[in-house]
């Protein structure tokens, strides 16, 4: 029963919002009483921290799956950003953005496991990308894997990036190319260009 409810209560915060689902919505979807919801978590921030949790062993699991096929690097970031796009249902109701204002402590908890999780595998992917000469050589990784974690957290951010002009698909797919145009050499140039046709087709 607990492994439902987590599965339940995630699917429906990451689709409407931690802030609006209560957990008689959750109790109802899964056809159950609140005290069955309360007997495996103590109140509603539990059943928010352990979604999370969870959420993120399911990413970071297939993230580190994606990169031991050993890709392309520049191929590697975008079956990444899609792998994220699913599981996060495209981020429709910006469930970090709501995370960070409603259970701020859950975040910063979030925001360490997701910075120790991307640093090695940015990391990882840059270093590959500049023996394979796709990436220059003059670029300081532990600079760039910084900056590039910067700004996947900043583009979630609504007040900045509203839902109704942006969709998170879009700028990811943005934020991906300016990334990499910035340190890509010619030749990994040529392989963006392939990715960023595709996209727009």
């Amino acid at each position: 029963m607990k492994d439902k409810i987590l599965e339940k209560a995630g699917e429906m915060f990451l689709n409407l919002g931690f802030k609006s689902v209560t957990m008689d919505d959750i109790a109802n979807e899964i056809g159950v009483s609140k005290k069955t919801i309360y007997i495996h978590f103590s109140n509603k921030t539990a059943l928010v921290n352990s979604v999370t949790l969870s959420v993120f062993e399911t990413i970071s699991g297939g993230i580190d799956l994606i990169c031991a096929l050993g890709k392309n690097p520049i191929e590697e970031l975008y079956e990444i950003k899609k792998f994220v796009m699913y599981h996060l249902k495209n981020d429709k109701s910006s469930p970090q953005y709501q995370l960070q204002k409603y259970y701020p402590k859950i975040y910063a908890t979030l925001k360490e496991k997701q910075f120790d999780v991307m640093q090695s595998c940015v990391i990882e992917n840059l270093t590959r990308g500049i023996e394979k000469g796709i990436y220059r050589a003059s670029i300081d990784v532990n600079f760039i894997s910084r900056i590039y974690f910067h700004g996947v957290l900043g583009i979630k951010d609504i007040d900045l990036f509203p839902l109704q002009q942006f969709s998170m698909n879009n700028l990811m797919d943005f934020f991906l190319e300016y990334h990499l145009r910035g340190i890509c050499t010619e030749k990994g140039i040529l392989i963006l260009n392939q990715f960023t046709t595709t996209n727009q087709s």
